[in-house]
């Protein structure tokens, strides 16, 4: 068993690797372009939201209060008339890139502690590159994209964007795999 502490290098090199190969992806390259199409009555449909005045959350539209209201006439009617929505409405003005951009560093950092002890737990000191890199890919892959899939099964995003972002979270983990594979303490 390796400790922890040991692999703190691989563990910030690799987050500070899979953050520049994710702004690579994000900012550089064309591969995440369309994933959210323009609305042709986008103004039409700000301003409709901007009169409701919602605060910042995550809502689903229609939504029963109780499974007895789910099964009313009138409940059924606005699901037949629809159209189904699950939105987040952001606060208005800018993104703040530096908060989110510090909190994807945060996630990734964190991703690779538990690959670090996944790993650590599973492959002692001195273990060949390629036995590491499975165990730490296989792990931090789970945590990359794992969580992706439900959002398309129950809240019908894109499976576009799912698969995208599946390959996306591989090639994070194949990143912190090498990381991990390359620098893992010998005996």
């Amino acid at each position: 068993m390796v400790e922890l502490s040991a692999l703190w290098l691989p563990i910030l090199l690799s987050a500070v690797s899979v953050f520049i190969v994710s702004s690579i992806i994000h900012m550089a390259s064309p591969w995440h372009k369309n994933d959210y199409p323009k609305l042709s009555n986008e103004d039409q449909v700000l301003n409709g939201l901007r009169a409701l005045n919602l605060p910042p959350g995550d809502y689903f539209v229609p939504k029963a209060e109780s499974m007895d209201e789910m099964r009313t006439p009138e409940f059924k009617k606005k699901i037949d008339q629809g159209p189904m929505v699950l939105m987040t409405v952001m606060p208005k003005g800018m993104m703040n890139m530096s908060k989110a951009m510090t909190g994807w560093f945060i996630y990734v950092l964190v991703v690779g502690i538990f690959g670090a002890y996944i790993t650590s737990r599973a492959v002692p000191a001195g273990t060949d590159y390629l036995h590491v890199f499975r165990f730490a890919g296989a792990s931090t892959f789970l945590a990359y994209a794992g969580a992706l899939w439900p959002q398309s099964i129950w809240y019908h995003r894109s499976w576009g964007i799912t698969i995208k972002m599946t390959i996306d979270g591989l090639i994070y983990a194949l990143v912190t795999a090498g990381t991990f594979g390359w620098l893992w303490p010998k005996m």
